[in-house]
């Protein structure tokens, strides 16, 4: 983690492909976002990133990053893989278990998207907080 006292903060992670490493991220998440002063996004924050991470597990392919930044009056949090899928909304049937990942993330962060990598393969899949 790196950190200047007036300017952008930044933590990343490179993580394994398993669903074991989810619990431990959330862990990281939340301490950075309490060291941060962000505390107060934590939950959103750690279930938006918590989504991100278990489709890149499921849906991607390795190596998976797991970054979280902060500037003046912006939160983000990013996961890549190198998978070529891509996310898409599911039509539900209301009974369904699985598959309202991106509604979550619309109803929890002011923005999010998609970046394909330039340098082959994969994705970066974001989302973002406005501070102001």
């Amino acid at each position: 983690m790196t950190a200047t006292p007036d300017g952008p903060r930044t933590a990343c992670w490179d993580l394994p492909p398993s669903p074991a490493v989810v619990g431990r991220a959330r862990d990281l998440v939340r301490e950075v976002l309490t060291t941060w002063g962000a505390a107060h996004l934590r939950h959103d924050v750690v279930l938006v990133m918590d989504e991100l991470l278990v489709n890149a597990i499921t849906h991607g392919e390795p190596p998976i990053r797991l970054s979280v930044w902060l500037a003046s009056a912006v939160l983000c949090v990013r996961v890549t893989d190198h998978g070529d899928a891509m996310p898409r909304r599911l039509r539900l049937s209301p009974d369904a278990l699985h598959g309202r990942g991106l509604e979550l993330i619309d109803a929890l962060a002011t923005a999010h998207g998609v970046t394909p990598l330039r340098d082959g393969p994969g994705k970066t899949v974001w989302a973002r907080w406005d501070l102001s």
